[in-house]
């Protein structure tokens, strides 16, 4: 076993084959696209809302109809009740979407998530199509039609990070996994900028084409993810994570495992997955119970809330705030991602080396404490302040990045679990779905705390629910630094 400071590079990276690569891209392409449509519908909102409402009222829309006949099927007498009923949609999506990913969870360790994440991205698809596309074609406009839309596609949307998480747990081991799952992470942000290029190349022709494009784009990765994920290394007769690291202690074992002699030539065969031994799954409750799960859960609802406040409310808020036009506000706040990938990977670097993964949490959240008192108090420029961004989200992303992807597997590999039963899509789906209640009243406290209060208690707000999330992970802390300690 290599002590804290040892990198075990030429180890794990030598384990990796073609196919490593191809699940890697695979997973990581197709969370993006579902987070595509969901940024979709983010960058389409002006236009809807100009749909929704009253030609008389609305300046913005173009009279191709009787005025009778728009007076007769729109939903809205002004822009504002429309813009409300959006942002009531927002927060019926993550509440459906946090419900969703407990559900999830469990159906993804007791079905090939295979079929799961297809089945889900294709079904999505075809929700987002009806949303957006057939009603406008319709011209069908029903707020409860629109409500029901929205939570089937949250609880669809939700199939996604358990079961790609669980499958690249499967096939990445905990050596270099911080580093691997920190880079792989960066799939929400890809997404959220594949979504705003497919809505934008086709909004001029109205927002149902938006939909349409992304919609069917989602559709077709469904499908390759059906004909082409391996959702674990026995599928093809290489050995299983849990496998690999149990024979690191065996000083017999060579370093690099020659793969290509015929004594140890691997079953490419897929023709017999059915055979393969399913181990049993765990159930809710057992999950819960597991080492460390809860604490992370609840520390990711705070952490969650807070980073997704900035994903939703970063533009408007520099809009808001500094005056500046909603097109260089959106171009912005892209720096606040690129924070988040830049520190996801970095920290995960750090705790592949140290082993452990709480110690550098928590130095990263508190220093995000100090970058939110900066960036609260940013001037009105925009280089200082893209720069005061990408520091707040290089230790506020990258901590979020981590519970959620490599953390999560780490807790679904645990020795109490291998062996005897499957983990990991349930696990992740109890710490993302708490994470997602918590991002889901956020959206709901920061409107009203930014109303009454203004931006500065917004601000104080984060730091408060940052502080809590070191909080609830401070006993996982103190246990791996004693750790860290003795093992030195």
């Amino acid at each position: 076993m290599a002590g804290p400071g040892t990198f075990q590079g030429g180890t794990w990276i030598s384990r990796f084959t073609h196919h490593h690569v191809v699940v890697f891209l695979l997973t990581f392409f197709s969370y993006s696209l579902l987070h595509a449509s969901r940024k979709t519908f983010s960058n389409v909102k002006v236009s809807i809302s100009s749909q929704w409402t009253p030609t008389f009222l609305n300046k913005t829309a173009v009279k191709l109809e009787p005025v009778e006949l728009w007076d007769s099927s729109h939903l809205f007498p002004n822009a504002e009740e429309a813009t409300l009923f959006l942002g009531t949609l927002d927060t019926i999506f993550l509440f459906s979407y946090a419900v969703g990913l407990f559900i999830s969870g469990i159906i993804g360790d007791r079905f090939n998530m295979r079929w799961v994440l297809s089945f889900g991205m294709c079904s999505s698809a075809v929700v987002e199509f009806c949303f957006g596309t057939l009603t406008e074609w319709l011209h069908f406009y029903n707020k409860w039609f629109y409500c029901s839309l929205w939570i089937l596609n949250g609880l669809l949307q939700s199939t996604g990070w358990p079961c790609v998480v669980a499958v690249m747990g499967n096939w990445f081991g905990k050596a270099g996994r911080g580093v691997i799952f920190g880079l792989w992470s960066a799939c929400a942000s890809v997404g959220n900028i594949l979504g705003a290029c497919l809505a934008s190349s086709v909004l001029q022709y109205g927002y149902e084409y938006a939909f349409l494009l992304t919609a069917s784009v989602q559709f077709a990765g469904g499908i390759v993810i059906f004909f082409g994920l391996l959702i674990s290394p026995e599928e093809i007769g290489l050995p299983g994570v849990e496998e690999e690291e149990s024979s690191e202690d065996d000083p017999c074992r060579p370093l690099i495992n020659n793969t290509d002699s015929e004594d140890h030539e691997p079953n490419y065969s897929i023709q017999e997955v059915s055979t393969i031994h399913q181990p049993k799954a765990i159930s809710f409750y057992q999950a819960c119970c597991l080492p460390g799960v809860m604490l992370y859960s609840l520390a990711y609802a705070c952490l969650k809330l807070v980073n997704y406040s900035f994903f939703f409310w970063l533009p408007f808020y520099l809009s808001n705030n500094f005056r500046w036009k909603e097109a260089e506000a959106d171009k912005l706040s892209i720096w606040y991602d690129v924070g988040g990938i830049v520190g996801g990977t970095l920290q995960g670097f750090i705790s592949d080396m140290l082993q452990k993964r709480a110690p550098v949490l928590a130095g990263s959240l508190l220093l995000a404490i100090g970058s939110l008192v900066g960036y609260s108090r940013s001037p009105n420029n925009k280089t200082v302040n893209a720069l005061l961004m990408t520091v707040t989200g290089f230790f506020i992303g990258g901590p979020s990045n981590m519970i959620s992807a490599a953390i999560s597997a780490d807790l679904g590999h645990q020795e109490l679990v291998q062996g005897s039963s499957e983990a990991l899509a349930t696990v992740t789906g109890i710490v993302d779905g708490t994470g997602s209640i918590g991002a889901a009243m956020g959206q709901f406290l920061v409107s009203l705390i930014q109303d009454n209060l203004g931006w500065m208690w917004v601000f104080y707000f984060f730091i408060l629910m940052t502080s809590c999330t070191v909080l609830f992970i401070s006993p996982l802390i103190v246990r791996e630094i004693r750790s860290l300690v003795f093992r030195r």
